[in-house]
């Protein structure tokens, strides 16, 4: 008799990474009138008849941009459910990624397919994006480093390139483009699409600190460079030393105002001001270290790191 079950879920799991999600349905309810207490049958049907819930919804949508942005949107609500019901059967949840990652993909290899919008940096991330949810690695890099052509210096980009090299095994590149994309913009980083074992453990380790919303992600770089994840660095070029340099003048200012608004691209939130000017101190001591007559500028910088965060400084020396 529970063999005969095992058959059936195997079948529905199958039907799911083939985009069946009806054949799916149909090979679970047989499973459980064989046996209807059978618990593995209970929870897929629980998260399958989730996810097609969600998807009554897909038809009053707008087009195939807006149906597939829809669908990777409740994937984060999905894990919330999840951790309500508990995330028991790793084949049950391996089945289902795939099929709603793909299912996303359809809509976005829809717009491609017509060839007037194979330079959309957007819609190619979106693409790598669900390549990736579904476990094509390969593909997901090949999308991704189509977009980061078009769309050089974006942080969601740089940091979605980071995690599928990661997951691909690149680790070195991984880290030079982590630490580029949360140089550029700590707050495009999409922190709960990334799936790197790299990024997410020190991610949950920052939160461990005690840092929340906003600014786990301009924490995330300052710690990543003490605790040595965010070691493989590039030499800047001089246009972009003189960036750097700017950008610590215009932090620092922000940081010595005991009131008002951080600026625009901070999300007006005053908190993220010194773990950002921290970044970029550390990027202007990597500079440093490589060139030279700057040993003054490094102490220089150092003695600033103590005044706003002796923790940090201690750290970071050591």
């Amino acid at each position: 008799m529970n063999g005969k079950v095992e058959e059936f879920i195997q079948y529905a799991y199958d039907s799911l990474k083939d985009g069946d999600e009806i054949s799916a349905l149909g090979f679970l309810k047989e499973a459980l009138r064989v046996d209807f207490e059978h618990q593995e049958v209970l929870y897929a049907l629980k998260c399958l008849n989730w996810w097609l819930e969600k998807f009554q919804r897909l038809d009053g949508l707008s087009g195939p941009y807006e149906q597939g942005g829809y669908i990777l949107a409740q994937w984060e609500l999905y894990n919330a459910f999840l951790e309500l019901i508990g995330n028991a059967y790793d084949s049950c949840q391996y089945a289902l990624r795939r099929f709603v990652f793909t299912k996303a993909l359809d809509y976005y290899l829809e717009l491609l397919s017509d060839g007037t919008n194979q330079q959309d940096p957007a819609l190619l991330l979106q693409a790598g994006r669900c390549y990736k949810g579904a476990g094509e690695w390969e593909e997901a890099l090949r999308y991704i480093e189509q977009a980061s052509r078009l769309k050089r210096e974006d942080s969601a980009i740089l940091s979605e390139l980071a995690d599928v090299n990661a997951l691909l095994g690149e680790t070195r590149a991984a880290k030079v483009l982590f630490r580029e994309a949360f140089y550029l913009d700590p707050q495009g980083v999409d922190l709960t699409g990334l799936e790197s074992e790299m990024i997410r453990s020190l991610r949950d380790k920052v939160r461990d600190l005690g840092y929340s919303g906003n600014e786990v992600a301009e924490w995330i770089p300052v710690w990543g460079c003490i605790w040595g994840i965010f070691s493989v660095k590039r030499e800047l070029k001089p246009v972009e030393l003189g960036r750097l340099k700017q950008s610590i003048l215009s932090l620092e200012n922000e940081y010595r105002s005991k009131s008002g608004k951080a600026s625009a691209d901070l999300s007006g939130d005053k908190s993220c001001v010194k773990p950002r000017l921290l970044n970029r101190y550390f990027w202007l001591i990597d500079y440093c270290e490589h060139n030279r007559d700057t040993t003054g500028l490094i102490d220089e910088t150092m003695l600033k790191i103590k005044v706003i965060d002796p923790l940090v400084h201690e750290h970071y020396k050591t």
